[in-house]
């Protein structure tokens, strides 16, 4: 009866019935404010630091760790990671609004040491906002070990025209951007509705 009910539904009977189930139905996480933090794993936690502080100009905060539960689950139940493993993090902020974290896993034997394309499922990226990208550019390509991915790429005719960008790679294989819209994007010209920009600080 319930199926046969289903498919007599029009598609907007249907989004009617799930509105009308109330906010439990699709208002997001209760009480949630914002994203805390992006996590991020490392091959090594020294180097990874030292590349997130050096490099890409970002603050230290602390270390903890290790963390591991060699007797038990803990960390298969909680982080879906080997049982084995063990790990260590540190916490970076980066500008004024994204914290990272940065971990270390050992222990592992079959650990997957290649870094995901941006087109495998999971695959990501940390993008930086820079006043000047051709600057920021030639400083990327300064820096032992990143690799530059071709040039800054103006945008037109897209939500994000007005957008120059460029992805690079860092020494161990991570998807990173430097990007730039100094007057704007296209998109803000039909909606209110404004994505975080550093530049202008909201």
């Amino acid at each position: 009866m319930l199926r046969a009910l289903a498919r007599t539904m029009t598609a907007t009977g249907l989004i009617a019935t799930a509105l009308a189930a109330g906010p439990a139905a699709a208002a997001g996480i209760p009480t949630a404010v914002g994203v805390d933090h992006i996590g991020v794993t490392v091959p090594n936690l020294k180097e990874g630091l030292a590349f997130f502080t050096d490099v890409l100009g970002c603050d230290y905060v602390y270390t903890a760790g290790p963390f591991s539960d060699p007797k038990g689950d803990w960390m298969k139940t909680n982080l879906n990671v080997d049982p084995k493993a063990v790990t260590t993090l540190a916490m970076v902020r980066c500008g004024p609004t994204q914290n990272v974290e940065l971990f270390e896993y050992s222990g592992m034997p079959n650990q997957v040491k290649t870094p995901l394309l941006n087109s495998d499922v999971g695959g990501n990226h940390i993008a930086f906002y820079v006043e000047d990208i051709d600057k920021a550019v030639a400083y990327l390509k300064s820096v032992p070990g990143v690799k530059v991915l071709g040039d800054p790429t103006p945008v037109a005719g897209q939500p994000n025209g007005g957008e120059r960008f460029v992805y690079f790679l860092t020494p161990w294989g991570m998807n990173m951007e430097v990007l730039t819209y100094p007057k704007g994007l296209e998109y803000e010209k039909s909606t209110d509705k404004r994505l975080y920009s550093v530049s202008k600080g909201q």
